[in-house]
């Protein structure tokens, strides 16, 4: 096992575009990193570099104590798991595992001593004498991740291993793949746009955005403590309530409401509240909202209520300048399935004041951080 580092990372493609800009993140020996952002963000690209699929136009990127910017991808000692789950078809599922193995010249004995084992990890044991067209999507990607395993590398890379399966099995693959790295401790750059997945599997996450790293942290961290706008639109589902507010020393307008919110800023921010921070209140008072339901979406052991905004929200998909997609604003709020007002009616909800992020509409970086 070893660490990974990235120093200063930048690829500019032929035609210009800089899909990373100087990124700079350090993953420490043992530890489970997920590079999060959506499409385009340069998330792809960084691994790609790492594995040496993709040569780093600047900095350096070093596996333990080894610079490998110049060293053959064969020879950085990592195994990839793909999105395409890239099997032989020919092959059995043995022979799928093992034939990195076959090419390093392994023992015929090492290499289904190593193939059992990891097919054992992995509860495909008695799938080892099929063909890939005779198996499931899920069962197809244990087979992938079976064949990285085996080789006992001193990193596992992953490219959104998991988007090619329906959410039930993206489910499951989430359990296997977190349970795989805590039996076996390796280092692991996990890549996906999906932010479910980076919440829930992750011991660091690194959020990107336009190339650039915007935040990393702890998923809770990430989830309680946003650095910025864009942070705090991506990471949470559903996603933060972005509206604009002004600060006049008595507390937040929104619209023709107001949060007694206290803090020594004044003039315009932006207000983001999570759905969580909403919960139902029986009369006006300090702290709540009256909002008129748009639509109520049940889902079981909770309700999302989907309500007309009181103020103008934020688009956290482009810049801060963009004009409102004023048809398409909700503020939502997640409620006990108690509450289920028909669209229409307006409902009270008390804001927790402790929960409530404040920043800067300028610079997008965060003002007031919550003070629960």
């Amino acid at each position: 096992m070893a660490s990974i580092a990235f120093e200063g990372v930048s690829k500019v493609f032929d035609d210009g575009t800089r899909a990373v800009d100087s990124l700079d993140l350090r993953i420490p020996d043992g530890e489970f990193t997920i590079l999060v952002g959506p499409s385009g963000s340069g998330k792809s690209t960084a691994l790609r570099m790492l594995a040496g699929l993709e040569e780093a136009s600047d900095g350096s990127i070093s596996i333990g104590s080894r610079v490998v910017n110049d060293v053959a991808p064969k020879d950085r000692d990592i195994a990839m798991v793909f999105q395409s789950y890239a099997l032989y078809p020919h092959m059995s599922v043995a022979e799928n595992m093992g034939f990195a193995l076959k090419l390093q010249k392994q023992p015929k004995d090492t290499i289904a001593r190593r193939v059992s084992d990891a097919a054992a990890r992995l509860g495909i044991g008695d799938l080892l004498e099929r063909r890939p067209r005779a198996l499931s999507g899920g069962q197809r990607q244990r087979v992938a991740l079976g064949r990285a395993i085996v080789r006992s590398p001193e990193a596992f890379l992953m490219d959104e291993p998991l988007s090619n399966l329906d959410a039930k099995l993206r489910v499951e693959m989430r359990a296997y793949i977190a349970r795989l790295h805590q039996e076996l401790g390796t280092t692991t750059l996990y890549v996906t746009h999906d932010q479910t997945e980076a919440m829930t599997m992750g011991d660091r996450v690194a959020v990107m955005r336009d190339g650039r790293l915007e935040q990393v942290d702890t998923p809770q961290a990430l989830y309680e403590r946003p650095a910025n706008v864009f942070v705090a639109g991506f990471i949470g589902s559903p996603a933060m309530n972005l509206l604009r507010g002004r600060a006049d020393g008595q507390g937040v307008v929104l619209g023709a409401q107001r949060l007694p919110l206290a803090t020594a800023h004044r003039g315009d921010v932006i207000v983001g509240i999570r759905p969580e921070a909403l919960e139902p209140a029986g009369e006006d008072g300090p702290g709540v909202l009256s909002l008129r339901v748009v639509l109520s979406e049940m889902l079981g052991s909770d309700v999302l209520l989907h309500l007309e905004p009181p103020a103008s929200a934020v688009r956290t998909d482009d810049t801060l300048d963009d004009e409102l997609a004023d048809d398409d604003a909700r503020f939502v709020a997640r409620v006990p399935p108690s509450l289920r007002p028909e669209p229409g009616t307006t409902v009270r909800l008390r804001v927790d004041l402790d929960r409530v992020h404040l920043f800067d509409p300028a610079t997008e970086a965060v003002i007031d951080a919550p003070r629960g």
